[in-house]
């Protein structure tokens, strides 16, 4: 039976999410996947650090279909930003899940994928900012609270697994939009 390499790939995601570059041992892998050491590397010529990366695009790919798709939209600023909102306490599981550029930003993920992170950060600071300005705020204004939304949703990502609770996390989605267009 042929093992479709995106279902692979999305087993992998919790995997790295939960332990991070170093933690995602083989060992974790192969009881995750199912497979084997031979079959991951039929799969992944690159080992561990190919199906880091594959797990990477593949997060990026939904995040991009899943969280700037509504910010690109032709709906009002506050409509974009409440989807945005939404659509990311579905993403992080009411931020249960972790983020993968948070856990690829340590130890030897950091320096594997730095490249990577860094331009999924700066994509979506620049897809808020570009809300905020169509929304009036200024070029600078703008890009101060798209970042300022970016630290705010990581931190109550950071809180909400350490207090084992969701709702820091909900209530920084729910009060984000608003916040975000104060004196727009």
């Amino acid at each position: 039976m042929a093992i479709d390499k995106r279902e692979i790939v999305r087993k992998l995601v919790p995997v790295f999410r939960h332990y991070g570059y170093e933690g995602a041992t083989l060992s974790r892998i192969s009881k995750a996947t199912g497979l084997g050491r031979a079959s991951l590397y039929h799969h992944f010529s690159r080992g561990k650090q190919g199906m880091a990366e594959a797990v990477l695009s593949y997060l990026n790919e939904c995040f991009d279909a899943t969280i700037l798709e509504p910010l690109r939209s032709s709906e009002e600023p506050i409509e974009r930003l409440k989807a945005m909102s939404d659509r990311l306490n579905q993403f992080y599981n009411h931020g249960q899940n972790s983020c993968i550029l948070s856990t690829f930003s340590l130890g030897e993920g950091r320096d594997l994928f730095h490249a990577q992170v860094q331009q999924a950060l700066k994509t979506w600071v620049e897809h808020l900012a570009e809300v905020l300005t169509v929304a009036g705020l200024s070029k600078n204004l703008a890009r101060q609270r798209a970042e300022d939304a970016v630290i705010e949703i990581q931190g109550a990502l950071v809180l909400t697994r350490g207090l084992n609770c969701t709702d820091p996390f909900e209530r920084v989605l729910q009060q984000l939009p608003d916040k975000l267009l104060k004196s727009a």
